[in-house]
């Protein structure tokens, strides 16, 4: 799991969370569309990384790295990605949060990155151009 650290904390705004998804892949787009609409989700900044300008992902995320996979920055400023990102937006959304607590830790957060890779192939097929 990549975890990186370096505080950029007006990238996030007053929103407790941002999550940086890829909005050019449909799996994608629509999962994070269904969390856009859950009680919370309004509490979250949503940067569609294929449409945002270098400035919203901060110093240290590239368009490329965030492209790659999914990443979330905390209201620390402190930027994580793959499970770790689903773990932190879970967290924030009321209806999700037991599945956070749930797979937060331990080897379930190891098989949920696990599984996040597995899919991160699979996706490849269904990313638009």
């Amino acid at each position: 799991m990549k975890i990186k650290t370096k505080a950029t904390s007006s990238v996030a705004g007053n929103c407790a969370v941002t999550v940086y998804y890829d909005g050019a892949c449909p799996v994608c787009s629509r999962e994070i569309a269904m969390y856009q609409r859950e009680p919370g989700g309004h509490d979250i900044r949503w940067i569609d990384v294929t449409r945002c300008d270098a400035a919203s992902l901060g110093d240290d995320l590239t368009r490329d790295a965030a492209l790659a996979r999914l990443h979330l920055r905390n209201a620390n400023g402190k930027l994580v990605s793959g499970a770790a990102a689903f773990i932190g937006m879970w967290n924030q959304l009321p209806r999700w949060r037991w599945l956070g607590r749930l797979l937060g830790s331990g080897w379930r957060l190891s098989l949920l990155e696990w599984m996040y890779r597995a899919f991160l192939q699979t996706r490849r097929i269904w990313r638009r151009a």
